[in-house]
């Protein structure tokens, strides 16, 4: 029931947290002056609302890292579980130890397979006959440069 609540107050305190980031002024605030930047400094005071939403958002910072701390210490030290108390869903089911076997434990062997019988005949060798030379590609022409057109 605790942690639940914490979860809760963790949840709004980062969405407070996202809130009030996005209310302040950034390092460019004259950019933001245009859109009625000036007229928002009377809601907060003289002051304006950068002193407000600054130390706002310090304080829920803070807190939001001890509620952090403080569920991690939770989740760590809480009553130790063990595997019996766990939901472990459809692996619950699985027996914890192996089947037993026969008294045969040995790998079954692989039957022995025959290769395909291929009725493709082998391809006829002929002997190379002599005298005969490999063609060859007729020599390309070499490539002419351009002349440049003569001036006139």
């Amino acid at each position: 029931m605790l942690l639940s609540i914490l979860t809760v107050i963790y949840i709004l305190l980062a969405i407070g947290m996202i809130a009030l980031i996005l209310m302040q002024r950034g390092a460019g605030a004259q950019a933001g002056s245009g859109f009625g930047g000036g007229a928002s400094a009377t809601v907060f005071g003289s002051r304006g609302a950068s002193n407000f939403l600054s130390k706002t958002t310090k304080w829920l910072a803070i807190l939001f890292f001890v509620i952090s701390l403080g569920m991690a210490w939770y989740a760590t030290h809480s009553s130790a579980r063990t595997p019996a108390q766990q939901d472990l869903g459809l692996m619950g089911q699985v027996p914890a130890t192996p089947a037993k076997t026969t008294g045969n434990t040995a790998v079954p062997a692989v039957p022995a397979q025959q290769a395909p019988a291929t009725n493709v005949p082998a391809a006829p060798v002929a002997p190379p006959q002599q005298g005969t030379a490999v063609p060859v590609a007729p020599p390309s022409p070499a490539p002419s440069t351009p002349q440049p057109p003569s001036g006139g």
